[in-house]
């Protein structure tokens, strides 16, 4: 049996096409058989809302009268990044607040943009005979932009790492609160219901592919960022128009003592081309696992404690040591499990066509670490730390890890 892309188009146009979520799947791949759920589907839906620090969007302002150069630019104090053209920024959602810290950053100014709400536009350069204006202050809603284009560099995960703490302190993470003597275990990821894991060697996933982002259709532009395939840590850059989006499927959040952070919704609909593809998708949380990492050791290479399926995970528990320690999520199944549902509700009703990618993922690569060594030349710029705020005006500040919670 072997269907296409066109094919299963079609049946959707129809009405004829049958959709499973994920978790159906796995469900009738267990009770009949691979074989069998290739010939009853033609599409599975997948779903997963995380914390997605590698996320923000490319707003255009359009120009003021008399124009400006933005140099810098701040939406409700927090500071987007304009080093392009003249009325363009990207504002991450890691950025924090110059006066509030990380308890309001660029994820909240994107939400605030996403529910309609004024946010306060002030932005300052140096002038140019071209563009002549200095300063600007001005409130804007996302009607008023010409483009909201979310961009997202790293989302979705294949799968991520569980997290402890072997220390004999709590520490505050981007893998949420860890209590000090491996007290309990905070997991992230959808298990069966993530995109990546029904389809990890990409043959339905890559450049061009149609999907569900934070309530409208986007697209997979390609591999994201530390993609690492050969791991198991495959990742997706995507881009949608903010303006379709919905507050329902993108939250801001702030995690206490590491910073802000976006909750982002994705479903990607897998087509089931034929009998792998239905064993692909038919795969259960018990065949997914991860390691446990001690987050107690600060070094990169963090120590591995144990390994843990998403059944394991999502049960409440897991065994570390020879004792049973609590697990927690930072991920949302059931949002997860209303996006697949909602996914699948459109393409029955004929809303959502299914794309061939025009390039698929890479199938090799690894997230290689930093290359550290002595500069050679006379360049060298000397950042000043900023705990919990934002960078400055100049640009003289820092902030913390832009990963976070296996999304």
């Amino acid at each position: 049996m072997h269907r296409t892309v066109d094919s299963i188009n079609e049946k959707i146009k129809s009405g004829r096409v049958t959709v499973l979520t994920a978790e159906e799947m796995t469900r009738l791949v267990g009770d009949v058989g691979a074989g069998a759920a290739a010939e009853k589907v033609d599409v599975v839906t997948t779903g997963t809302f995380g914390a997605m620090c590698s996320s923000g969007a490319w707003l255009n302002f359009g120009h003021s009268d008399p124009p400006i150069r933005m140099a810098v630019v701040k939406l409700n104090g927090v500071e987007a990044y304009a080093g392009v053209a003249a009325v363009d920024a990207y504002i991450g959602v890691t950025q924090a607040s110059e006066s509030d810290g990380i308890a309001y950053g660029g994820a909240h100014v994107i939400e605030d943009l996403v529910r309609g709400r004024p946010v306060v536009l002030h932005a300052v350069s140096y002038g140019t005979d071209c563009y002549p204006r200095k300063e600007i202050v001005t409130e804007i809603t996302i009607d008023d932009l010409n483009q909201a284009l979310m961009s997202n560099p790293r989302n979705a995960y294949q799968r991520y790492n569980a997290a402890t703490n072997s220390g004999e302190r709590p520490l505050s993470t981007y893998m949420g609160r860890l209590r000090p003597r491996c007290a309990n275990v905070t997991y992230s990821g959808a298990g069966e219901l993530a995109p990546l894991a029904n389809d990890p060697e990409a043959r339905t996933i890559g450049m061009g592919t149609r999907i569900f982002l934070g309530g409208a259709h986007g697209f997979v532009v390609g591999s994201g960022t530390q993609h690492d395939p050969e791991n198991g840590f495959a990742t997706l850059m995507v881009q949608g128009d903010l303006k379709e989006m919905s507050a329902e499927y993108l939250r801001a959040a702030t995690f206490p003592g590491y910073g802000t952070t976006l909750y982002v919704g994705i479903g990607v609909p897998i087509p089931v081309l034929d009998e792998d593809m239905a064993l692909r998708t038919g795969v259960s949380d018990e065949e997914i696992t991860t390691e446990i990492v001690d987050y107690g050791v600060p070094s990169l290479s963090r120590p591995c404690v144990g390994r843990a399926s998403y059944a394991e995970l999502k049960s409440g528990s897991v065994r570390i040591g020879g004792r049973r320690v609590r697990t927690s999520p930072l991920s949302s199944l059931s949002m997860a499990r209303r996006i697949a549902g909602e996914l699948k509700r459109r393409i029955r009703s004929g809303g959502f066509l299914l794309t061939e990618p025009v390039e698929r993922l890479s199938a090799r690569g690894s997230a290689r670490p930093m290359a550290m060594r002595k500069p050679s030349g006379t360049r060298v710029t000397v950042i000043r730390e900023t705990e919990g705020r934002g960078a400055s005006a100049r640009g003289d500040g820092t902030r913390g890890p832009d990963t976070v919670a296996g999304e």
